[in-house]
Formats: structure tokens, sequence, C-alpha cells
């Protein structure tokens, strides 16, 4: 865990491929509790310690995640998140080029609980949810190709799901078709850029997530400067 930015309000943290930001049935320490364990350590608070989660990603998607230290931060961080007010940017590295340089891809989703997967159809479906993005093809080398996302909406496995739909899953993602796993198990997609306008200041806020310490993320990363 890195936090990357704080104030009275906000905490963001860079979260590692394999983490999970709330509890799940695995039992495995959740982000926010680690981060309230962080948090008590370096105030030296005495009780309990207030962390609200106001989004999620993936387990095995890295980068930032906005969690709320006050109660007023998090009504007003999921306020933001619920008007569309938060713009979020990915990066991911594809196995496949996509058909286009740029674009914008528009699904209906529909995720079934029993193998935790979401399909992807191009016309609406009973109990499918409208999912749509912008991409931009920032590098390749010979091999994979680094793109660039902005989520319109936020849909469970949104894009791990349109980008397998067009024939691009992501490196390591093997639920929605890559051919093998990452070294670390997680994928290669990353929560890259969150900007919104501080609800409590009303100053910007503007965080970039730092590159990965892999060659290809740093290689494909630098081909693009």
């Amino acid at each position: 865990m890195q936090v990357v930015y704080e104030d009275n309000h906000i905490i963001i943290v860079n979260k590692a491929a394999g983490e999970i930001v709330q509890g799940d049935r695995t039992g495995d320490e959740p982000l926010v509790e680690t981060l309230k364990r962080w948090i008590k350590e370096k105030y030296a608070k005495p009780g309990n310690v207030f962390c609200g989660v106001t989004h999620r990603i993936d387990r095995p998607t890295m980068g930032l995640v906005v969690f709320a230290r006050t109660s007023k931060g998090l009504s007003r961080m999921n306020e933001l998140f619920r008007r569309g007010e938060v713009q979020k940017t990915y990066w991911a590295i594809v196995k496949n080029r996509p058909p286009h340089p740029a674009g914008t891809l528009t699904h209906w989703l529909t995720s079934v609980e029993r193998n935790n997967k979401t399909y992807a159809s191009a016309t609406e479906r009973p109990g499918s949810s409208k999912a749509v993005l912008n991409y931009r093809l920032l590098a390749s080398s010979d091999r994979y190709h680094l793109l660039e996302i902005e989520l319109i909406t936020g849909r469970k496995h949104q894009i791990r799901c349109q980008l397998a739909a067009i024939g691009c899953p992501i490196k390591g993602d093997l639920k929605y078709g890559a051919e093998r796993s990452n070294p670390d198990g997680g994928i290669s997609l990353q929560s890259h850029r969150i900007s919104f306008t501080h609800p409590v200041s009303g100053k910007l806020v503007d965080v970039t997530a730092p590159l990965p310490d892999d060659p290809l993320w740093q290689a494909l990363a630098k081909s693009t400067l």
C-alpha cells in the first residue's frame, strides 16, 4: 500500500494487484483496514479510526483508490461519484491491437454471480446495463499495446469485458481471454489517474499513479513521451 495523496478529508492510495478494497469471502485483510491501521499509527489516534470506501477497483487491478477520512468527505465523495463528476482514467496493456487507434465502446453488460463474470452484448438484454468507455492507443511494441481508457459508466468488470469483446483481452486476465497469467497473479490494468473538485475545499485534486515497476510497462510508457 502506498499513500499518494492525503488531506483532512480525502486519502488516495496506490493499490497493488491482489489487494482487496473491502472485505470479501476470502477473509483476507482489505485495504480499508490496512489504511485504518496506517492512519492510527501515523497520527497516534486513540480508539477507532474512520475510513470510508468511496469506490472500488477489482482485486487483480492496480492503481488509485479514493478513501474518505471523515463522514463529510465520504458523503460528498459518494455524491461526486454518483453524479459522474470524478474523472477516472485507466491504462491497460493488451495483446491485440484495437481495430481503430481511438474510439468509443458501447455494450450492454450482464453480470453472472455464479462465476463472477460479466458478459457483453451489442443490444440490450433483460437485466443488462449500458456500458460506455472511450479508449486511445498510446503505444505499441512487437507484441503488446498500451491503451488509455476513460470510463463513462462504472460497471462491474467493465473495462476487462469490453476490451475482450473487441478482441483485446488485457494481459494476464485469464477470466477474459488472456492466454497466460502474469507472474504476480494480477492483470495489466491500472487505475492511472483520478481528477475531481475537492468536495470540501473546492480545489482541484488531480493525481496520477506511479508506473508499475515492470520492464514492459516502463518501455511502453516511455514510447508515449
